[in-house]
Formats: structure tokens, sequence, C-alpha cells
């Protein structure tokens, strides 16, 4: 199965822009950051393109010419209007991996999004760091002006984030796992502790962690085609019945399970 990565109707996307994924380029930036992502279109004698995405679990900072922002989990699906030509170079952070950065509960930023100046400090210049990035025409000199500007801030290493990451891991990879008690249980770890540590360091609750990870599971299967009946799937996904399964992934998705096979192209 091709996973879309977050990214809804993936078949129609992929006529519509290009993506890449980068990991960072040394163990010390990759302790708090899952990878690089590069997008770039072209709809040049073409209609807008809405691009719609489930949401994840992470901080996202996005260098875009004239709004480069951090951006805090957010809890709906979001949506990007692509016009003209354009890209974005996109950052994400390990889940929790930005709070060593800021140093404030993550939920904070949860559904909103903070300039650049407001993330690393007001001596930032944003502007040059935007200009730099954008006007590269190199993946690879795109990252490394990155690298270093993040290299410049980089805090030191919160054991928590670890801790944090081997959870979310563990979700992610565990299909058993569809109520907070699994995890704590299993990890021999408090559910206060645990909704703690999510609002501080991820922005969201385990038990949103654990619906996304099973809606994302869905998601991918009903736009490849591969999900089997909707009464199946739900249980698969831990549901004891269909209807809270469809109201759930109609919360995150915009539209039913069905509406989306549909509009994926399926």
């Amino acid at each position: 199965m091709t996973k879309a990565n977050g990214i809804l109707k993936p078949k129609q996307a992929e006529q519509k822009f290009e993506l890449t994924r980068h990991l960072p380029t040394a163990a010390d930036l990759a302790y708090f950051v899952v990878r690089y992502w590069i997008v770039s279109w072209d709809l040049r004698g073409q209609p807008p393109y809405l691009q719609e995405n489930i949401p994840n679990p992470c901080v996202n900072l996005v260098i875009e010419r004239g709004k480069s922002r951090v951006y805090g989990v957010e809890t709906g699906k979001s949506s990007v209007l692509l016009q003209g030509k354009a890209s974005a170079f996109g950052v994400k952070f390990r889940p929790g991996g930005f709070y060593p950065f800021r140093k404030q509960p993550i939920v904070q930023l949860t559904d909103t999004s903070i300039s650049l100046r407001e993330a690393f400090g007001v001596a930032v210049d944003c502007t040059a760091l935007e200009q730099a990035i954008l006007a590269a025409d190199d993946h690879a000199v795109m990252i490394r002006l990155f690298e270093d500007f993040l290299r410049a801030h980089l805090p030191a290493a919160d054991p928590t984030v670890a801790q944090i990451n081997q959870i979310v891991d563990r979700i992610s990879a565990d299909r058993t796992i569809t109520r907070v008690d699994d995890i704590a249980d299993r990890l021999n770890i408090s559910k206060r502790t645990l909704q703690r540590l999510f609002r501080q360091y991820v922005g969201v609750s385990p038990k949103w962690v654990i619906q996304h990870y099973r809606l994302h599971d869905a998601a991918d299967q009903l736009a490849n085609g591969e999900a089997p009946d909707l009464s199946a799937l739900a249980l698969n996904l831990g549901y004891f019945d269909q209807a809270h399964f469809i109201k759930d992934f109609k919360a995150m998705v915009g539209s039913t399970p069905l509406e989306y096979a549909k509009l994926a192209g399926v």
C-alpha cells in the first residue's frame, strides 16, 4: 500500500505538485527533526488547486515567500490553495521536538501559528533566511542553509523528546493500541503522566494521537482501494460500531469514508 503521509486525494495531488522528502544530515539535528519537505508547483494557465491534508502530531516550520511561520498541530484537516508558480520549504519536527526550542507548553500552538521571530527570537533575520532558501535551486543547498540556521539556535537534547517519540512510535506501529489505557499499561506510565507530557510537549492528547494514526490508516486504505467493508474497517481500527468510526473520520477528513473514497478516485 502506498502511504500518502497525510495528503488527501493523493492520486489527484501528484498531478498538481512535486513533493520531495529529505532526512536531516546529522544526528544532532535528527534528534529534533523528522524530515524536511520541499514542494513546488507550476499551475500557470490552470485553475488554482486546493490541497487538503490530514493533521499529524508534529509542529511544522514552513518557509514560503512572505508568510514563513511555525505551525502547531492542527486538530482538523488543513488546506492550502496552490496557484501560479511557487515553492515552499518545510521542516517537520519530531513529536515533542519543538518544545526545547520554545520551552513553553506546545498546546499553546495547537491550531495556530507564530512567526519565526516569535519562535527563535527577535534577532532572527527572517527575511534573509526566507530569501536565501527560496532562491536556491538545489535541494541540498536549501537544506544546508536551514540546518546552518537551526544549529545556531539548537538547544540541548531533552530526554523527554526521546521518550515521547518512543510512545508515539509504539502507537503508530502497534495497531492493537486503540485506547490510552492500552499504551499506559504496556509502557507502565500513568494516564495522568501521559496527558501532562503530551500537553506540554506535543500539543494534543494521547487519545488524539491514537485516533489520528487509526484514521490515517483508514484514509490510506480507502485512497488505495484496499479497505474492507466499513464495518470490518471500523472494527480493525478499534471502533465498537461503524457509526462512531464514520463520525470521527468525517470530523478529521471532512467527508464520510465512502465520500472520501469517491473523491480520492477509487
